[in-house]
């Protein structure tokens, strides 16, 4: 019955699919062959003017595009970390009361993929319309409540540019470090340095969130022993969702969820038998990620990725779309941003300075190189965790391609100081307004919620009764206010 509902409630017009992860020789999340060696490759700029190394440039302040709610501000730019390192950022204030509001940083997946996704996609202010020509005002922006900040990395990716050099989860993180240092030195921006402050990610953001906020945490700590010179930031937050996080935990789940979802099976029984027993074979799957664990290198590593997104991830999938399981592929939503964000009218109004793609293939490829995709975050994510770091993990039931079976799998094999607190938790009803939006378990300062008829995206969904993105503004604002979860 459910099922009968939504489908007619989500009743969307043909469009183009839209992806975070990259399909490689037909494989979701599998390795080119490019992959053989980390290429250092640059992506460049369709603007003559020169980096300036430990500064921002370009800033476009009220550019009217996307945020056109009177009194409230933005602006976007470029953060230039090197001569041949540009990170672009496009700010927006909160709506209500940005004095005094905290401030976020989101990063979308890939990994490689723009995190313009999220601001026109999922929970900036405003959203693209079906058809993709435009832009509407979006009513459960997170900007509702908090400041901010989308941006573009590692360099290359969306609209940044620069030499692709980072491979790593790790290296990532560095340069985003680098990027705020540089963000809070400016005097237009200054005021935020003291805020809290909160990363949010999706998708690869499993590996992002966790590795972004301990290396966070250890700069600050750095700075506070005098052994690092820089700016604190006052991480509070951190928000995971639809995340890849621990793949020996995760990947039993696409066997599980493929089988056995809330909606329909993906696949036919024989494509399920198959896939569990190449994950349980010799040298399969399994063993291949748990000897990328044990210091496995980067071949290694990359070499699960091949065989567990071969035979596991991508097979059971089937027809379906890995990112909202309701519809056949291709899935006509969210609605693609290739023309909007590649129409010089916008462009030129917000200061961008390289081509925007939804994925840049050369860092994707940098990635498969190391095998970043295998490693597992889930000790960092517990170091947040234990560091007192308000953490919330979330995701959409209806999410495939990081699904709620792996991420719950995920969860429970947490080693943090409310471990025995969770386990002993059963989940209740996350209610918006009264009505059943999902499921969660609080505790301590940590929160996990299931958000029902939500794809990988879960702010861009609705469910019958709650509407479009509410049940995930319901989620952030709470966890925001340094509050746990509780149905309204």
């Amino acid at each position: 019955m459910f099922r009968s509902i939504l489908l007619a409630a989500l009743a969307l017009p043909t469009s183009v699919l839209s992806s975070q992860i990259p399909v490689a020789d037909g494989v979701i999340g599998g390795v080119p062959a490019s992959a053989a060696a980390r290429q250092s490759v640059a992506k460049l700029s369709t603007d003559a003017s020169t980096p300036t190394p430990g500064a921002l440039r370009g800033v476009v302040e009220n550019s009217g595009i996307c945020e056109t709610t009177p009194g409230v501000s933005q602006a976007s730019g470029y953060g230039d970390i090197a001569s041949d390192k540009s990170i672009w950022f496009w700010f927006f204030e909160a709506r209500n009361n940005p004095d005094t509001a905290p401030l976020i940083a989101w990063f979308n997946g890939g990994p490689g993929s723009s995190s313009m996704i999220g601001l026109f996609q999922e929970l900036g202010p405003c959203r693209i319309t079906n058809d993709s020509s435009g832009v509407v005002l979006n009513p459960t922006s997170y900007t509702e409540f908090a400041n901010v900040i989308f941006i573009d990395q590692p360099v290359g990716v969306g609209f940044s540019y620069g030499t692709l050099a980072v491979g790593t989860s790790q290296e990532a993180a560095q340069d985003v470090w680098e990027f705020f240092q540089i963000w809070f030195k400016d005097s237009r921006f200054s005021k935020f340095a003291n805020r809290e402050f909160g990363i949010w990610t999706e998708s690869y953001g499993g590996h992002y969130g966790p590795t972004f906020a301990a290396y966070f945490l250890q700069q600050n700590s750095g700075i506070a022993q005098g052994t690092v010179s820089g700016l604190t930031i006052n991480l509070k937050y951190l928000g995971v969702g639809d995340g890849l996080t621990d793949p020996l935990n995760q990947y039993p789940g696409y066997i599980s969820y493929a089988a056995g979802n809330p909606y329909h099976a993906l696949v036919s029984s024989s494509t399920i038998t198959r896939a569990n027993s190449s994950f349980w074979a010799s040298n399969g799957c399994r063993s291949q990620i748990v000897a990328c664990n044990n210091g496995g290198s980067d071949s290694v590593c990359s070499r699960a990725q091949s065989t567990c997104n071969n035979n596991i991830l991508s097979p059971l999938a089937g027809n379906w779309d890995v990112y909202y399981i309701l519809t056949q592929n291709p899935d006509p939503y969210p609605p693609a941003l290739d023309s909007y964000l590649g129409s010089s009218n916008v462009t030129s109004a917000i200061g961008a300075q390289s081509t925007w793609s939804e994925t840049n293939f050369n860092v994707y490829s940098n990635f498969a190189a190391t095998g970043d995709w295998m490693r597992n975050s889930r000790p960092l994510l517990e170091t947040v965790i234990d560091s007192g770091v308000r953490t919330i993990v979330f995701d959409g039931d209806a999410d495939y391609i990081l699904n709620f079976h792996g991420v719950e799998a995920m969860v429970d094999a947490l080693q943090t100081k409310f471990t025995a607190t969770y386990a002993a938790q059963s989940f209740a009803n996350f209610t918006v307004n009264g009505v059943p939006a999902g499921v969660f378990k609080n505790a301590g300062t940590f929160s996990y919620v299931r958000i029902f008829g939500a794809g990988h995206e879960v702010p861009a969904y609705e469910w019958p009764g709650v509407p479009r993105g509410a049940a995930a503004l319901q989620m952030f604002t709470q966890i925001m206010s340094n509050q746990s979860l509780s149905g309204t």
